[in-house]
């Protein structure tokens, strides 16, 4: 029987005509006992119908007769609507569900105006090669049916250099991603004349997408953008799409610096999807540790596998993706299938894996695939008729993305959210009207971030001098142009800043991390292969001497890491653990730049002046740091039981850098109050630390390992106990800014969670185990938070 204490409508499950096995599965959950009690909610998208009409009137005939010939009779509603609008010449925003048919929203406006015009140019821009590959087949398809030899082409790494003069020169429309634009297109405009001087649509798809760092970068890659189409006197109409979010549209504009018309009314039609939400079983009530992740996730998968239907696992993190690679090459193996159709997706892997991977889930070959979010965007990949979610994806429009990979073709599909015993994924499974209400997320973005813009305003400047006076987008770009001067970058003359330098400056700027720098891994048994690459960031927690690196389940033991060579010698070995490195970091406080004293300032819906005395807090403040983190250790883990079976030391250069941060100061005394209360300072601030990191998310549209959390019972900065919050990257990317104006929802989320756990003393699903915050974490974090929002 079904959990009666499941929450929700209560609908049960009608399989009607469901896709192949679907259904049936579907029904066995509910049935088998060690499964449907742990099923916390069971939710039914029912089926609805579209809102559709006629084709606006400016569309040209011709074009009505191709889209006719393809099944496409009318339009829906939210498609006319947006299309009318741009063909009038207002930059737009489209926001509605996965498989909504976005995609004509732009490409009808795009191809009638080529019918109008052959010398009209438009620029396609999706944040991923595999995204844009996929978007180009279905537009390529459209303009060969028209039989007008309109000349679109995909503009990447892997483009011919044959091929890339006459796409330069003959491209009507040009499918690319923001990377090829920043490296490949600004800085050589000289060559792109004609796209520039005919540009009359700039398409943006996955909006949301672009948030913290990648999207501060995104934001000054369109300043540059718009910049030179002002050279060439064009002023091209913005066309963006977005999954739904909190402030799609204050986001958009925020990235484009222009105002923008929202559509959010959708008019598709959609199929049955059941979403289920699932907690692992409880091991231990008291210590509150459930079952693992992992091997939840393959017990669920394997049904679905078992029965080939073809399935996605998301996981969280390139580790956990190759883990459960392995699991279920094994469970299938063990079922008498091919280990081989079960397929591992991640960054780290060579560009023609990646593309053979695609070719085998889009003909059936790949039964099973495992992929971090690199897979969440829109690739169409239809036979999918089962989502697995292995961990909460961090926001609910991620959770969207990835749960709509399945059933885009299908009648009825399902999508599967299993959860970790993490507090953010504790929050989510347990309250679903929080997942299926409005979603609170809201996206941010930095463009003025001091490292990113200093960096975009080099590209610029090599690009096309700048004009004393001019604006770079909504920043002043004089301070940096001076500062650029005296380090000989620039020179300034005749009323303009030129290019000084020999350096090519965008090759030396990595959109989507810190640094361009990789580390390259060599495979020593096969005469140094390369078997993939790790970012910067991720280089000394994955790569470091005596780890343990997985590829597509195969384990390789890292002999030796060359830091600056940027190269680690991998060998194979079979092993039965992995490992698990852990850092330490310190904090100092460089600037205050903006303060609240509690009781003393008086702000709007702050704190009124005159708390009570015994106040916990002293102020809350905004400033920046610098962190110093050093990776000194790692743990050996078993596969399989998770047990700890190891200790060693890891040798890698201490990693600093200055950002942004938000921190919390606590009275001095607050040590003594709370130990006559039988509390403990230093486990309270651990436990408090924690349950912030995991509730930040929930408003920011973040990835939690975009910042970090570091309680201190005695700050350096004014010997006062402490919690700093900081950006995860150089400069800050808007997330402790943010947080010091949403603090107070922050805490009250955090009461929640606490509130609700039926732990003890702290567990992985609130405040953390009890062995690592202490016995007295959970009581003592409880009185931090009472008398933090009840003085």
């Amino acid at each position: 029987m079904l959990n009666p204490y499941i929450r929700g409508k209560g609908v049960p499950f009608v399989s009607g005509r469901p896709s192949a096995g679907v259904g049936e599965i579907l029904e066995g959950l509910k049935s088998t006992p060690g499964i449907a009690r742990n099923i916390t909610h069971w939710h039914v998208v029912h089926e609805k119908l579209g809102k559709l009409v006629d084709f606006p009137s400016a569309i040209s005939p011709e074009l009505i007769r191709v889209l006719e010939a393809r099944g496409i009779r009318k339009l829906y509603s939210h498609q006319a609507e947006a299309i009318a609008s741009i063909l009038a010449g207002k930059n737009v925003v489209v926001v509605t569900p996965a498989a909504s048919g976005k995609t004509l929203c732009y490409d009808i406006p795009v191809v009638e105006s080529v019918l109008h015009n052959d010398q009209a140019r438009s620029l396609y821009l999706f944040p991923t090669k595999a995204l844009s590959q996929d978007q180009y087949v279905g537009l390529y398809d459209i303009t060969r049916a028209l039989g007008r030899n309109i000349k679109v082409h995909t503009f990447d790494g892997d483009t011919p250099q044959s091929a890339r003069r006459a796409i330069r020169s003959a491209g009507q429309i040009v499918v690319t991603n923001p990377d090829m634009l920043h490296t490949g297109i600004l800085p050589h405009h000289t060559l792109w004349i004609k796209l520039f001087e005919n540009l009359k649509y700039i398409v943006i798809d996955e909006v949301h997408h672009y948030r913290g760092v990648f999207g501060s970068h995104m934001a000054n890659v369109l300043r540059r953008l718009k910049r030179i189409c002002r050279f060439y006197n064009s002023k091209p109409v913005f066309i963006c799409c977005s999954a739904t979010i909190a402030n799609p549209q204050e986001l958009t504009e925020k990235l484009v610096e222009e105002p923008f018309s929202l559509f959010d009314s959708n008019g598709a039609p959609q199929g049955k999807k059941i979403f289920v939400f699932y907690n692992p079983p409880l091991v231990n009530r008291e210590l509150g540790i459930r079952k693992s992740l992992k091997t939840e996730t393959r017990r669920v998968a394997t049904r679905f596998l078992a029965k080939d239907v073809q399935t996605i696992v998301f996981a969280r993190s390139r580790l956990l993706v190759e883990i459960l690679v392995t699991y279920l090459k094994r469970a299938v193996e063990r079922l008498k299938k091919d280990p081989k159709r079960i397929r591992g997706y991640r960054g780290g892997y060579l560009p023609t894996e990646r593309r053979a991977i695609e070719h085998g889930l889009r003909k059936g070959e790949v039964l099973g695939v495992v992929s971090t979010n690199a897979l969440e965007l829109g690739i169409d990949i239809g036979q999918l008729k089962v989502a697995i979610l292995s961990g909460y994806p961090g926001t609910v429009a991620s959770t969207w993305q990835q749960a709509g990979r399945a059933g885009r073709k299908a009648d009825t599909s399902a999508a599967i959210l299993i959860a970790s015993s993490a507090p953010l994924d504790q929050y989510i499974i347990n309250h679903p009207e929080y997942f299926f209400g409005a979603s609170p997320e809201m996206g941010i973005v930095n463009p003025d971030n001091m490292p990113i813009l200093a960096s975009h305003i080099k590209c610029g400047a090599f690009e096309l001098p700048f004009e004393d006076g001019e604006q770079f987008g909504t920043a002043n770009p004089l301070p940096l142009l001076e500062y650029l001067e005296k380090e000989q970058v620039l020179r300034h003359t005749g009323g303009r800043w030129y290019w000084a330098s020999e350096v090519y400056p965008a090759e030396e700027i990595s959109l989507r991390s810190a640094t361009v720098e990789n580390f390259v891994i060599l495979n020593t048994a096969e005469k140094n292969e390369v078997v993939g690459e790790v970012d910067y960031e991720s280089a000394a927690f994955l790569i470091h001497e005596d780890a343990i690196y997985i590829h597509q389940s195969q384990t390789f033991f890292i002999e030796r890491l060359d830091w600056d060579g940027r190269t680690a010698y991998a060998n194979p070995v079979t092993v039965d653990y992995y490992t698990d490195a852990q850092a330490k970091t310190d904090i100092g406080v460089l600037t205050v730049d903006n303060t609240y004293r509690y009781g003393v300032d008086s702000v709007p819906g702050e704190k009124p002046e005159g708390a009570k005395s015994g106040y916990p807090l002293v102020s809350k403040n905004f400033g920046t740091v610098s962190v110093k983190t050093v990776v000194a250790k790692y743990k050996k883990i078993k596969f399989e039981t998770h047990d700890n079976v190891g200790y060693g030391d890891i040798y890698i250069p201490e990693l600093e850098m200055q950002t942004e941060s938000y921190w919390l100061t606590f009275r001095e005394d607050l040590k003594a109050e709370l130990e006559r209360a039988g509390g403990d300072l230093g486990s309270g601030l651990r436990a408090l630390a924690n349950l912030l990191s995991n509730v930040v998310p929930l408003f920011v549209m973040c990835d939690p390992r975009d910042f970090a959390t570091v309680p201190m019972v005695r700050a350096p900065f004014d010997e006062h106990p402490a919690i700093y919050i900081y950006d995860k990257y150089p400069g800050g990317i808007g997330i402790s800014r943010k947080l010091f104006t949403i603090d107070d929802q922050i805490m009250r989320a955090a009461k929640d969670m606490l509130d609700e756990c039926r732990c003890a003393q702290g567990c992985p699903s609130c405040v953390g185990p009890a062995l690592d915050i202490g016995d007295r974490g959970k009581e003592s974090a409880g009185m931090l938070l009472e008398q933090i929002l009840n003085p």
